[in-house]
């Protein structure tokens, strides 16, 4: 077990849930990485009732938020959620006050708070986004659990000076390190720039959740989802680490690189279908 799980225990009183845990080590980490500052970053965690039901009392509820938008679709679910406004870096000192267990009610209008938030805080101001992403990762995979949204400094950078054209970016972050193609052949969204918090935002990134697994932010962030939370975060990592070395090389003459050749043998071994579109070969 990691310091910073163990750190996170001695904070949750009776509550030494899983999901409070991996939240409350995750945040750590990427404030940690310096891709969560102040109140950046948001992640919710679709979680089974099963599992729910064994660390806190799911009959009752502290109160009510209703939502601005509909989510039918997600009737009777449950998250962990991080809060509005609050701040990575102090979810792992007290993540009562810094999460939230949620359930969305039988009608998909409003949620009921059932853990943590305390003190009146309110879930993520991109819920939105966040819901409106589970349901057609959902509909895509059925294991699909994690939605995490993080201010990925190179990733961030790379929207700057990079064609954002979703086959052009997806093939330069796959040409920078062997393992890109390998971890996510199925490439990446961009949305355009548009203003965060807003159901506008919520709608372009799940239209582009139906075909990929990570969405881009101009000059915001990056969006991304998975199954699990330790594969969620690596997805990022991998993201990141080959934003990181296109922006190392810079406008320096590149010698040497992974061709399309190289790269649809990569895929071969690795039995992965990139992308269609992306190489030209």
């Amino acid at each position: 077990m990691t310091s910073a799980v163990m750190n996170s225990k001695r904070y949750i009183g009776n509550i030494e849930a899983p999901f409070i845990q991996e939240m409350s080590e995750v945040t750590h980490l990427m404030w940690s990485l310096g891709w969560d500052e102040l109140n950046g970053g948001n992640i919710s965690y679709l979680l089974d009732e099963a599992e729910v039901k064994k660390y806190i009392n799911i009959h009752e509820s502290l109160r009510t938020i209703d939502l601005t938008f509909p989510v039918t679709e997600l009737a009777g679910k449950y998250f962990i959620v991080t809060g509005s406004g609050k701040y990575f870096r102090n979810v792992i000192k007290d993540p009562e006050a810094n999460l939230g267990v949620l359930r969305v009610n039988e009608h998909g209008k409003s949620v009921e708070i059932l853990w943590g938030l305390r003190e009146g805080a309110v879930p993520t101001s991109e819920l939105a986004s966040h819901f409106m992403s589970h349901i057609e990762r959902l509909k895509v995979d059925p294991t699909h659990r994690i939605v995490l949204h993080t201010h990925a400094t190179n990733v961030i950078a790379m929207t700057f000076t990079h064609d954002l054209d979703e086959l052009k970016l997806t093939k330069t972050l796959w040409e920078m390190c062997t393992e890109c193609l390998v971890v996510f052949p199925d490439g990446i969204g961009v949305v355009p720039w548009m203003v965060p918090g807003s159901s506008e935002i919520g709608r372009a990134t799940a239209d582009k959740m139906k075909e990929f697994r990570v969405v881009i932010w101009p000059q915001h962030g990056i969006f991304v989802t998975g199954p699990m939370m330790d594969a969620t975060f690596g997805l990022v990592e991998t993201i990141e680490k080959a934003a990181t070395i296109y922006n190392l090389i810079g406008v320096r003459e590149v010698k040497q690189s992974i061709t399309d050749q190289k790269l649809a043998d990569l895929a071969a071994a690795f039995r992965v279908s990139p992308k269609e579109g992306v190489l030209e070969l």
